[in-house]
């Protein structure tokens, strides 16, 4: 048999699934794409422009005229409309933004067709929260990452304390439990395991460990 062409991977906030998919991907000479990073790339959009993030209908029009381009080969990276506003993808007002703004219909309907678009011809690996149940739902090869929310606290902390910010670990909790609550309960494309993915237990595995998991089920198939 040969090997998956189409790899979804599925999880909560700070699971290891932008990592581990794009060294999942580069060990296998695919394409990577974070989709997370091109609702937090509209998220910016919309709280530059001042847009209400309840206004659904706005929302989504800025979803149908706002250029996005995601490069996640190294590193997740992003421009709208030309300008590259990666150091942005992590900002406070992202942050608190990004679940409302994912949330509405019309926004995933307009960026999941762009997201199918990418992954025509195969040979990718994307990485997101409904990649196989909404997106690629004929993925050779779906993933779950579980994890714990005070793991995914944990991890986040970490991360935005290396990366100089000054944030509180009960801060962090708070706002992850309340935005997978969102993201777990919204009507459009929920936050939920395929029913055919593999779900992997991440709390107790680092990232290679978990690419090289995923590595003996793509070498198996």
């Amino acid at each position: 048999m040969s090997k998956p062409s189409t790899i979804a991977i599925d999880g909560p906030v700070a699971s290891g699934k932008s990592t581990v998919g794009r060294r999942l991907a580069r060990r296998l000479g695919y394409r990577f794409v974070d989709t997370g990073a091109m609702y937090r790339a509209l998220t910016w959009e919309a709280v530059r422009l001042g847009i209400d993030l309840e206004d659904e209908a706005a929302l989504t029009r800025l979803a149908e005229n706002t250029k996005i381009d995601i490069e996640s080969s190294e590193g997740s990276s992003a421009t709208v409309n030309g300008r590259d506003v990666t150091a942005e993808l992590r900002s406070e007002p992202v942050e608190r933004g990004v679940s409302p703004v994912s949330r509405v219909a019309g926004v995933r309907a307009v960026l999941v067709k762009k997201q199918q678009a990418m992954a025509e011809g195969g040979k990718i690996v994307m990485a997101g929260r409904d990649i196989g149940t909404n997106v690629l739902t004929g993925a050779d090869l779906k993933i779950y990452l579980d994890v714990s929310v005070e793991e995914q606290a944990r991890r986040r902390y970490n991360e935005l304390r290396e990366m100089g910010q000054d944030v509180e670990y009960q801060a962090i909790l708070d706002g992850l439990t309340r935005r997978d609550r969102i993201d777990s309960s919204r009507s459009a494309n929920p936050l939920r395991p395929a029913a055919d993915a593999v779900r992997i237990d991440t709390d107790e595995m680092n990232e290679d460990g978990v690419v090289e998991h995923i590595m003996q089920m793509v070498e198996k198939s």
